[in-house]
């Protein structure tokens, strides 16, 4: 359900313009278009949708001794799946724990950007707006002489103070000063190494003029891309770069991170309540079998229609409505965040729900028998983690095939199970 009806939802509802292969950030104009509309991500949603394929080795394990038509090797098996499945989860839970670099990438990231569109704003201003030529592409004569305090002077002479002919960090760091970043938490320095990192390409920790330059051009053609530039051709005025800076200020005021008052009352209130909803599924689980069945003969609905169809939307609504809710922002950020969220979920699922159920069957002494359903978690997960693990952008098309794998899936468990007979 999350990697088929939800994952295909998400990118028609986050759906913006596409430009050069790259979703512009709340753009919508071209409709349903099934090429030249879609959803970006960063490359760590990829990492994400990896994560999630491994995830289901576990299956792999408990299943291979009905692959190898063995009898003798099953109960071994279920103990290696569970072993397995336990480290697996321990790991994926450290993980998040003590290495959140997805959050401090984002926030350095956005940081960075902040810094980008706000050296670009001041340029744009003290250029009159005209950093472009009529046909869009960046004036490197206006950039040569776009000037701090007045145009006639060269802006590269401007920051060099010593006239070395190199931008020295200190000087850098003078024109961050001077362009002041108070709103944001900036780490100057940290801002100046980036800085250097994107135009230095002599690696001499000196910037050059011609190395100035070529790295305000490269910042306008992102900024160009991320605001849309290409639908405004004005003669060069663009007020993409307004765009691009408010965007990045947006962007920034939604990753500060506010210091959290009573940390520790936090962290009991919230594992009092991780045990509360535990107790809560553990009292219910019972029942809801019992009700299922009862409710299936009740209404003559054939109870696999209520196991896999009803009963999934049911346990998945919140995380639909969220994952809708930020897709429809329409950021790669937030696209980000949405399927991140979705693999994360996926890879939950398959170690932790695995690891109980194992357990059970281990425990107990139960024979594992669920060819059918299993065939279906590796069917599901492996293409939609493969087709999620190498790319950054899905055109509209995409969710097709999402579409596509949901009565798929759901057909091929009930020829399996009611007319084969597998489980």
């Amino acid at each position: 359900m999350l990697l088929t009806v939800i994952w295909g939802s998400c990118i028609i509802v986050g759906r913006c313009d596409l430009h050069d292969s790259v979703a512009i950030d709340g753009t919508n104009t071209k409709g349903f278009n099934l090429k030249e509309s879609g959803v970006s991500t960063d490359i760590w949603t990829c990492y994400a949708a990896r994560i999630m394929a491994i995830s289901v080795i576990p299956f792999l394990i408990v299943q291979l001794p009905q692959a190898l038509s063995s009898t003798s090797g099953r109960h071994l098996a279920v103990l290696i799946a569970l072993i397995i499945s336990l480290l697996m989860l321990i790991s994926y839970c450290v993980y998040q724990v003590f290495q959140p670099w997805i959050q401090r990438r984002r926030i350095a990231f956005a940081k960075h950007k902040h810094v980008i569109s706000g050296i670009l704003s001041h340029l744009k201003k003290h250029a009159l707006g005209r950093l472009l030529t009529d046909d869009g592409e960046p004036d490197t004569e206006i950039i040569r002489k776009a000037s701090l305090n007045n145009i006639s002077y060269r802006l590269f002479e401007t920051i060099d103070e010593n006239h070395d002919g190199g931008l020295s960090p200190s000087e850098l760091r003078a024109l961050i000063i001077g362009i002041r970043f108070e709103e944001i938490d900036l780490d100057q320095d940290d801002a100046v190494s980036k800085v250097i990192a994107d135009f230095d390409t002599s690696r001499d920790n000196l910037v050059q003029e011609d190395e100035f330059v070529e790295g305000i051009m490269k910042w306008i053609n992102e900024a160009k891309q991320t605001g849309g530039a290409y639908l405004e051709s004005n003669a060069g005025t663009f007020k993409f770069i307004d765009h691009f800076h408010q965007a990045r200020s947006e962007e920034q005021s939604d990753e500060v991170v506010e210091n959290v008052e009573n940390p520790r009352w936090i962290s009991i209130k919230a594992v009092l309540m991780l045990l509360l909803g535990t107790l809560i599924a553990a009292a219910f689980a019972d029942p809801l079998v019992d009700v299922v069945d009862n409710f299936s003969e009740a209404t003559s609905i054939p109870s696999f229609f209520i196991s896999f169809i009803v009963l999934p939307l049911a346990t998945n609504s919140s995380e639909a409505v969220s994952a809708i809710i930020f897709a429809s922002r329409k950021k790669q950020r937030t696209a980000s965040l949405t399927f991140s969220e979705l693999y994360g979920a996926v890879t939950m699922n398959n170690v932790l729900c695995l690891s109980v159920f194992l357990a059970l069957v281990y425990v107990r002494g139960l024979t594992w028998d669920f060819s059918s359903e299993v065939l279906v978690i590796l069917i599901v997960c492996v293409v939609m983690g493969a087709f999620a693990s190498f790319r950054t952008t899905f055109p509209l098309w995409t969710c097709s095939v999402a579409y596509i794998l949901y009565p798929f899936s759901l057909g091929l468990v009930y020829v399996l199970d009611y007319v084969f007979g597998w489980s």
